[in-house]
């Protein structure tokens, strides 16, 4: 999601402010001011920006892009990841001093955490890091059945499905994981927008109700939903539903909901091809992730048909949004790829995998051997995900701290935008 992954870069700035919760844009959170003579970058990071907003985030989608095409990333990126884990089990955005306990200020989310629940889980190894990211993560789900940004928050639809997505991966039943009765599917179904609402909106999904209680759709929440409902990931298997030939359909079991949120996507993207963003004045404006999240939603839910068109328009004009951008957008780009049954490699005639390696620390190191198992990493229990492989990681490139700024961008979100 945009990054996916993605979450909303005004909604996020609304949560810090005390005013809302939201998913982060990839293109926006690693488009961020690069760290100043002062900072590094720390040793095993993908990217070359300041990393305080979306560090986890674009390190995640990093690691599963590389999972998905048979790469291994180095110790470092893997070390670097989970040294970001607070010893609650949660993840910050991005903890700019890794060898110091969170505390009750660390801007701990559910999206960064699901997210790293999904790499960590790809690359293997790291059960001890997972499990107690995923307990995290059941401890704080809502009485509705899902999770908004921020623990406690108002559920919504970028946040609930990129938990399914780490559930998953861990080989648990979303449907089983419950609170006061309900399952992260109920909290999707009540976001729903039911077919024949207006030709713009039906089929689709909101972020969240608006303050009136009213639904209206969103083109990010709803391939974010589409793939929750389908019990996915930011890795997508194809093809799972039926597809979105044929209009939308009555039901409303999890596989009706998907199908009806691919047929509300097919037609965003009938026209130009591509998505626009959802911020404010810039409206008119392609929105390069989210077309990219929207393919993977479409393929996993059985119309590759609808992902041609898009797929033609990234291939053409992906190059200056994921070069600005950074991994986490040539992550998304992979994820459409793969989903849709094209080649990353031979994306419009560019290697994807060669350009998301390309943004990789120059430090890390390539035998992936050497990346310690939950058997031999110290402080599993007690500590911040600090390790004896986190202190290895940390001698190789001294990490430099990075002043944390007061607020967290990172759905996300694939952050996320709100309609």
């Amino acid at each position: 999601m945009n990054v996916r992954r993605s979450a909303a870069v005004v909604t996020v700035l609304a949560v810090t402010a005390g005013l809302g919760g939201g998913y982060t844009s990839a293109a926006f959170a690693d488009n961020a001011p690069s760290p100043s003579a002062s900072q590094a970058t720390p040793t095993g990071l993908y990217g070359s920006t300041d990393p305080t907003y979306d560090g986890v985030w674009r390190q995640s989608l990093t690691l599963l892009a590389l999972d998905t095409v048979g790469e291994k990333p180095g110790a470092g990126a893997v070390e670097w990841l989970a040294g970001q884990q607070c010893a609650s089990g949660a993840f910050a955005a991005y903890r700019a001093d890794a060898t110091a306990e969170c505390d009750a200020k660390t801007a701990v989310d559910t999206n960064s955490t699901a997210a790293a629940v999904q790499a960590l889980a790809a690359v293997g190894g790291r059960d001890a890091e997972t499990g107690r990211a995923v307990r995290w993560l059941r401890d704080n789900q809502n009485k509705d059945g899902g999770w908004g940004y921020t623990a406690g928050g108002p559920s919504d639809a970028n946040s609930t499905s990129v938990v399914i997505g780490a559930l998953t991966a861990v080989a648990d039943d979303p449907e089983k994981q419950r609170a006061d009765g309900h399952s992260p599917y109920d909290a999707l179904r009540a976001l729903a927008i039911p077919c024949g609402k207006g030709e713009e909106d039906g089929g689709g999904f909101a972020y969240q109700p608006d303050k009136k209680g009213a639904l209206a759709a969103n083109a990010d929440a709803t391939a974010a939903a589409v793939l929750g409902s389908l019990g996915e990931g930011f890795v997508a298997a194809t093809g799972k539903a039926t597809g979105s030939g044929g209009g939308c359909v009555s039901g409303d079991s999890p596989e009706d909901l998907a199908h009806n949120g691919a047929v509300h996507l097919a037609g965003a993207l009938a026209t130009d091809g591509y998505l626009t963003s959802a911020l404010a004045g810039a409206e008119d404006q392609p929105d390069h992730g989210n077309t990219a999240d929207a393919v993977v939603a479409l393929a996993a839910a059985g119309d590759t048909g609808a992902t041609e068109k898009p797929l033609a328009w990234l291939e053409k004009n992906y190059g200056v949004w994921a070069a600005g951008a950074g991994p986490a957008a040539y992550a998304q780009l992979i994820f459409a790829a793969h989903t849709a049954g094209d080649d990353p490699r031979d994306f419009g005639g560019a290697d994807l995998v060669a350009q998301l390696k390309e943004t990789g620390p120059a430090r890390d190191v390539d035998d992936y051997s050497s990346v310690p198992n939950e058997d031999t990493a110290a402080g599993e229990d007690g500590g911040d995900g600090l390790g004896a492989g986190a202190w290895w990681a940390i001698g190789l490139g001294g990490v430099a701290a990075v002043t944390a700024a007061g607020f967290v961008l990172v759905r996300a979100a694939r952050k996320r935008r709100r309609a």
